[in-house]
């Protein structure tokens, strides 16, 4: 077999269609166009949800409430989550690796949920009051990085 042996499957590729080129070409006259109308104009654009005149899906739709784009999310974990996980030393980066956060998004946060009975040392951005006596009183360690963003 050669390179210049290889062509396509039959049928694969077809021959662009060439607009406006006279009446024998079946796209003569109005280019498929059609006769009249805004669509059958030069320069025709339509904008972006735009129905014709009819009111837009968006302009129908009520709208409600209030959408913060400051709004930090935080990587959450639980106090009570520790107890089901190997070792004794937390990071961030190391909760990512062993998959019980996705990401860390703003920084690491952990919760006070749940209750928890052995001596751990955790490294988060931040850290509830509930979380940090519950995990001081089983004997463990706190430390807060200092925040990304």
């Amino acid at each position: 077999m050669n390179l210049s042996e290889l062509h396509p499957p039959a049928g694969q590729n077809h021959k662009r269609k060439r607009i406006g080129r006279g009446p024998g070409s079946g796209w003569g006259k109005t280019s498929g166009r059609g006769e009249k109308g805004q669509k059958s104009r030069s320069g025709y654009s339509r904008k972006r949800g735009f129905e014709g005149g009819q009111m837009p899906l968006v302009r129908r739709v009520p709208k409600r409430g209030f959408h913060n784009p400051f709004r930090k999310e935080y990587a959450i974990v639980n106090v009570s989550r520790f107890e089901t996980i190997e070792g004794a030393a937390f990071t961030p980066e190391l909760l990512l690796e062993k998959r019980v956060i996705r990401s860390l998004k703003h920084g690491l946060k952990i919760l006070g949920n749940g209750e928890i009975s052995r001596a751990i040392e955790i490294s988060a951005h931040y850290v509830t009051a509930s979380a940090r006596t519950k995990i001081e009183a089983a004997g463990g360690k706190v430390t807060v990085i200092e925040s990304k963003s």
